[in-house]
């Protein structure tokens, strides 16, 4: 079994990118939060803060249905 990653603080920024990767989509914003959506109709709720805490990135990793290590490949891409 191979070591798993420690997932910390992800930029804002990032995770947006990683998040567009998998066809997610801004359709609004309330407040400091912007829902994104995909063409099969799920949503995600991003807060807008300078860097999303570990816990949370956690939370939207399960929330996506991917692994970490898939999350991980998608903050790295360009």
């Amino acid at each position: 079994m191979g070591v798993e990653m420690k997932i910390g603080p992800v930029k804002t920024e990032k995770l947006l990118k990683a998040l567009y990767k998998l066809g997610f989509r801004p359709v609004r914003q309330r407040g400091s939060h912007l829902i994104l959506k995909n063409q099969m109709g799920r949503m995600m709720v991003v807060p807008m803060y300078k860097e999303i805490k570990p816990r949370l990135v956690r939370v939207i990793i399960s929330e996506l249905g991917i692994t970490r290590e898939k999350f991980l490949e998608l903050l790295e891409d360009p």
